[in-house]
């Protein structure tokens, strides 16, 4: 139901976006509004053929939904699940003296706020009605001071859209033909998984270095000292600097030959060589250490710090922040900027002399500036709402809301508090060893005088061996020349490590650093490449899958434009441009599709031949060193050595598919094992590793060509051969023809009770006997071969077991810890359908590329938090489709 606070003085239609956002805005607004939401978007370009009205299906556009050839006018229709609410809205708008618009105010606010205009042509006035956080007095504001629609960006979103339309529907097809059916491509979404893959690839290529070096513990031997003994690391030999990490190449190599590179057998004979020498210091340099706050939120900060804090997805992330601002508790959390306004400046300062202090505040306000380059609409960053901030515990929230909203208040409560300020320390120590080479170990310390902002909030950081802003390591009050003893002296093996795979958190910054789409969009792009299968997660590192190899391999020979990080970044510029009136729709639009003058080639030159495009070749990866090829298939990755193949576990991670590893996945059973014949029917038995796990089965004889004139037998009669798939306590190695006869028996026949047959059989529960519409488990698989008539009756004259008590609960796999969320131990346990985290109320899946062992208690919390998030999708009626045209003038 509309919010209706009367109708005194004129009634105003207020239209929001959701229902939450309606509701909160509803409680502010005086007599004469009624506040209804659109439930979102509420038309777009036909999603299927079905969409498309019937005068428009014999155009040669009209599967795109926009006509390329005039002017690349959109064909829009509206939802078909939003039909009945554009009906209530057109209804409540009878009623209305005036219409606000109060969508979001961003590029997609503003196109959802023009199509409303355009669908419900209303006759009264029009207001946009914009704000940035939902507050009494915000809104109050926005009621008085409202706008025209811009439309410009309206054009700018409409110009996105269209973009991302053709790319999607003239290159997805390519990818169903030459890699598998299915599959999506898109503007943002491919390029992102050109990332993952690459830096993959940086993995493959790798070769570990093995380094050595020397630790040091030395002592003052002052008695006085705290601390009296501190670590250092050897750095010199004879003036030639010892080789670490930095200096060696991916390849393994040195970068130069100015370092000296220790072995293991080196470090430790010139440990040796050191022992019982006399050790001074040479130098000790101090420079006073300022950490500056950091500013507050912005969509993409606010995503990397839950991931890193949280465990939160991106995706989460917004899904929270959502409703947060819907009911009033944040500012827009779509937003590039990092600017406070005035009045929370003005409460964020207050409240930090209020819990810290005025020693912690400066005596003037600090100004943020946004370094991301064209930034969109002019929005506040990310904080708490309300001319006053509410701490933490006095909002009332609960569970993650509450976790997310203290983490954007210790933001911005901390970017208007002081420095930290300290004092850093390096130190050298120098020596002589035995054979008279001339040694020097380092040590660097820090020690904060005045925390500052640091007792507010402290950033995370991506790398867990990166040391928090808040650290502090101390070292001895040194000068140079003090005598020092070397009290421990070890020999120290370090090897290189490959590049970081991406994570949620350092994908997203990689995108917004190379300008790459638009933040507000980070999270759905990230949820698309995990939902159709490019990318996994083992743990929380993000694991492109060998299809996308094979999907980023054609894109990359056959499109190189459309997945090149710079031609994407000057795509979102264009956008930006056409929103601050410096280019039109049109003409980019015809560039992109059609080509330009200066010989560029366009999208649709691009997909029309595609002879040239090798599938095979498109889907085959060689193993170095073997004559083993990775091959993607359109039922999933295998391995191909001269026609045999193999298949690949689908949670292997490319980098672990050495060719070491390839020779181990060939040396295993093919799954293919012939165990004999079935003298009842000739037919030959074989063993098989299927999809779901192993299974026994017939092959039954081929099917004769059908005589002349005749058609050949339909699909529904030719008989099926019988399967079944083996107990679990069998192996696909040792089981004997016997075995599998028993099992292709099933169901069995075990006799009849009172008239009725009584079967045994398996089930997704378990194994079972059957009588009529009865049935009782069996206590292991084993027993559906063994279990008598005589049995049966016995189980049938006892009570059936309901629900959760037919068995005694399985102890869990693991457990990890306390849930965040709902403060309850979070375990591993394994379910029907595979091993899934629970915290006794919420139930997760694992997911591709998490395992039992390796599963952090951080995984298993985002995996409950999305679950908890995932409510059943509403049932919905299905009803016939009419379309809305768009007009060609917007005015």
């Amino acid at each position: 139901m509309p919010a209706n606070n009367g109708n005194a003085g004129g009634t105003r239609l207020v239209i929001v976006e959701s229902p939450a956002k309606a509701k909160t805005i509803a409680g502010y607004l005086g007599r004469g509004y009624i506040v209804e939401s659109s439930i979102g978007h509420i038309r777009d370009l036909p999603e299927r053929a079905d969409d498309i009205p019937e005068k428009y299906k014999e155009e040669a556009w009209a599967r795109l939904g926009v006509n390329v050839d005039h002017e690349f006018e959109p064909l829009y229709v509206v939802n078909s699940d939003k039909k009945s609410q554009v009906s209530k809205l057109k209804q409540l708008l009878k009623e209305a003296d005036e219409l606000y618009l109060a969508t979001d105010e961003d590029r997609e606010g503003e196109a959802i706020a023009w199509h409303l205009r355009e669908v419900l042509k209303p006759k009264i006035p029009v207001h946009r009605m914009v704000f940035h956080e939902i507050t009494p007095h915000a809104i109050r504001d926005a009621v008085s001071n409202p706008r025209d629609l811009n439309l410009r960006l309206v054009d700018a979103q409409e110009t996105r859209r269209i973009l991302d339309r053709l790319y999607g529907y003239e290159v997805s097809p390519v990818l169903w033909k030459k890699v598998k059916p299915r599959l999506s491509a898109g503007r943002v979404q491919s390029v992102a998984t050109r990332l993952v893959v690459e830096r993959e690839r940086e993995r493959l290529a790798f070769t570990a270095a093995n380094y050595w070096d020397l630790q040091a513990l030395f002592d003052t031997g002052r008695a006085g000292d705290d601390p009296r003994t501190f670590s250092a690391t050897l750095t010199g030999v004879d003036g030639r600097r010892v080789a670490q990490g930095r200096d060696f190449a991916s390849t393994g190599k040195l970068k130069g030959a100015d370092v000296l590179h220790l072995d293991e057998a080196a470090a430790t004979a010139l440990a040796g060589r050191l022992e019982g020498v006399d050790y001074a210091v040479r130098s000790v340099e101090r420079k006073p250490y300022t950490r500056k706050p950091y500013a507050p939120f912005r969509t993409t900060t606010l995503q990397q710090e839950a991931s890193r804090k949280l465990g939160f997805s991106a995706k989460y992330t917004m899904q929270v922040a959502q409703r947060l601002y819907e009911n009033g508790y944040i500012t827009y959390m779509r937003t590039d900027s990092i600017t406070l306004s005035e009045t929370a400046v003005a409460a964020a300062r207050s409240q930090a002399i209020k819990l810290y202090g005025s020693a912690y505040v400066p005596d003037k306000p600090r100004v943020y500036t946004s370094k991301v380059k064209n930034a969109q609409e002019a929005h506040e960053a990310i904080r708490p709402s309300g001319e006053e901030f509410r701490t933490p515990g006095e909002t009332g929230l609960s569970g993650d809301m509450f976790r997310l909203y203290e983490l954007i208040w210790q933001r911005t409560v901390a970017s208007q508090m002081k420095d930290a300020v300290g004092e850093s320390v390096s130190v050298k120590v120098g020596g002589t060893s035995s054979a008279g080479e001339n040694v020097e170990f380092s040590a660097t310390g820090r020690t904060i005088t005045f925390h500052g902002f640091l007792k507010a909030y402290v950033e995370g950081a991506d790398d867990p061996s990166t040391d928090r802003d808040d650290s502090e390591k101390r070292l001895p009050t040194l000068a140079e020349g003090d005598r020092l003893t070397a009290a421990e002296l070890n020999a120290l093996g370090h090897s290189t490590k490959p590049p970081a795979r991406y994570t949620e958190a350092s994908l997203v910054k990689e995108l917004e650093d190379r300008e790459i789409g638009r933040p507000s969009t980070y999270a759905s792009i990230i949820g698309t490449i995990l939902d159709r299968g490019y990318v996994f997660k083992k743990g929380t590192a993000l694991v492109p899958s060998f299809l996308a190899f094979a999907v980023v391999n054609l894109l990359e020979q056959h499109f190189g434009n459309l997945v090149d990080y710079d031609f994407t970044a000057e795509m979102e510029k264009v956008l930006d441009d056409i929103a601050n009136n410096r280019a039109e729709r049109v003409p980019e639009l015809r560039r992109f599709y059609f080509g330009g003058e200066d010989g560029d080639e366009g999208l649709k030159e691009m997909v029309t031949d595609l002879g040239e495009i090798d599938a095979k070749e498109i889907s085959s990866f060689p193993i170095k060193g073997t004559d083993i090829v990775i091959r993607v298939g359109r039922y999933g990755p295998y391995l191909d050595r001269d026609g045999a193949r193999v298949n690949i576990p689908e949670d292997m991670a490319p980098d672990e598919l050495t060719a070491e590893k390839a020779e181990e996945l060939f040396s295993r059973p093919s799954g293919d094992r012939e165990l004999g014949v079935d003298p009842a029917t000739g037919r030959k038995i074989v063993a098989k590793d299927g999809r779901y796990g192993p299974y026994v089965t017939e092959i039954l004889p081929e099917e004769p060509a059908p005589e002349e004139g005749k058609k050949r037998t339909k699909k529904a009669d030719v008989p099926k051969p019988r399967t079944s798939s083996l107990f679990k306590s069998m192996d696909l190695d040792t089981i004997t023809l016997e075995q599998a006869l028993k099992l292709l028996q099933l169901p069995r026949v075990v006799g009849e009770i009172d008239g009725e047959e009584v079967t045994a059989q398996n089930g997704k529960f378990g194994p079972y006997i059957k009588k009529g519409t009865d049935s009782r488990s069996l206590p292991s698989e084993e027993d559906l071969l063994t279990i008598t008539i005589e049995q049966a009756k016995e189980l049938f004259a006892q009570p059936k077991a309901r629900g959760r008590g037919r068995a005694a609960a399985a102890p869990p796999l693991r457990e990890l810890g306390e849930d965040p969320n709902s403060k309850k131990p979070v375990v591993v346990k394994e379910g029907r359908f595979g091993p899934y985290v629970t915290d006794g109320e919420t139930n997760a899946s694992l997911r591709k590329g998490d395992t039992v062992e390796d599963i952090t208690l951080e995984r298993a919390a985002e995996l409950l938090a999305e679950r908890r998030e995932r409510a059943p999708a509403p049932k919905r009626t299905t009803r016939a489709k009419t379309a809305t045209k768009k007009p060609a003038a917007k005015s």
